[in-house]
């Protein structure tokens, strides 16, 4: 009887490519995973050169930390002519709301006092040649001549006394509104001048690990380009991947530990994310057998002091608790 033919072993590529989740004796509880950062680079949306570089690689900074500073030479003088721009119109504003000067006020006051003797004069003139026209001392004409003097002397009183009320009196309405607006504008001037002088000196938005600089005092900085990039403790995070029969005992909240070489213990986490979509999906029809291939991304974050002692790319075992 001749020989049966053995059955050739066939292992089909995705089941190759199926990565270790789980560890022998853990029950399936313990999966491979790294650490990962989510930097923030630090730029400045105007252009300059780089003035002052406050951090270097690998170190801790505080909130409120300096970074780096860029040459600000024109918009300092931007900063100044808007400040001055901004002071002469509120003067003219004030100005406008008060009316005229004392001394101003003192001149016209001072013209009236002279308008008011010069009419008083001309209206005793004008009663002494009456009296004598009508006696026949003077011709028709001389009397005519003293009454439009009179007339003309009382007409620049009421003119004077006009012109004092309205130098006591503000702006007219119109003019204030106008000169209002040009104080408003010129606030807003100064308002973008200082904000263009204010990025051009970055602080850290929080604490964290000066992570990598890109620049050297001295080189030119373009419009948005990243000086610093920092990794704040609450951006570490750690990722691992579950097989689909475990995901479902896994939801955001729950805790985890985390074991790495050389950590002098394990780190608490907890998940914050579940991936609703499958990383690894074999070309097959769903059953029982085949949806362990299934893998699900997780992630998990540790307290910010517990994620210091953790790098990016550094691998560890996730423990379910």
């Amino acid at each position: 009887m001749a020989p049966q033919p053995r059955t050739p072993l066939i292992v089909t590529a995705m089941t190759l490519a199926l990565p270790l989740l789980g560890c022998s004796g853990s029950g399936g509880r313990t999966f491979q995973g790294y650490v990962e950062g989510e930097y923030v680079y630090m730029a400045s949306s105007q252009p300059g050169r780089l003035e002052h570089l406050a951090v270097s690689r690998g170190q801790q900074v505080e909130r409120g930390a300096a970074l780096f500073t860029l040459e600000a030479t024109e918009e300092k003088a931007e900063q100044s002519q808007a400040r001055q721009q901004l002071a002469a119109a509120e003067a003219q504003l004030a100005d406008l709301e008060t009316g005229k000067r004392p001394p101003e006020v003192a001149v016209v006051q001072a013209q009236l006092a002279q308008a008011e003797a010069a009419a008083q004069k001309s209206a005793l003139q004008r009663e002494r040649d009456q009296a004598q026209y009508r006696s026949g001392g003077i011709s028709r004409e001389q009397l005519e001549a003293t009454l439009a003097q009179a007339a003309s002397d009382a007409a620049h009183v009421e003119e004077l006394a006009s012109q004092l009320e309205v130098a006591r009196l503000p702006g007219r309405e119109q003019q204030l509104k106008a000169q209002t607006r040009q104080v408003q504008a010129a606030h807003a001037v100064l308002e973008q001048a200082d904000w263009r002088v204010g990025e051009k000196s970055i602080a850290a938005p929080s604490a964290g690990l000066v992570y990598d600089t890109m620049y050297r005092e001295g080189e030119w900085v373009g419009p948005g380009n990243p000086v610093v990039r920092m990794l704040p403790p609450q951006n570490i995070k750690v990722r691992f991947y579950v097989p689909e029969p475990v995901l479902g005992g896994l939801t955001v909240g729950r805790r985890v530990s985390l074991h790495c070489d050389g950590c002098a213990a394990d780190v608490a986490a907890t998940v914050t994310f579940v991936s609703d979509e499958a990383e690894y999906t074999p070309p097959v029809i769903y059953s029982n057998e085949t949806r362990g291939k299934l893998i699900y991304m997780i992630e998990a974050h540790p307290t910010p002091g517990d994620a210091v002692k953790l790098h990016p790319g550094q691998p560890l075992e996730v423990r379910l608790q």
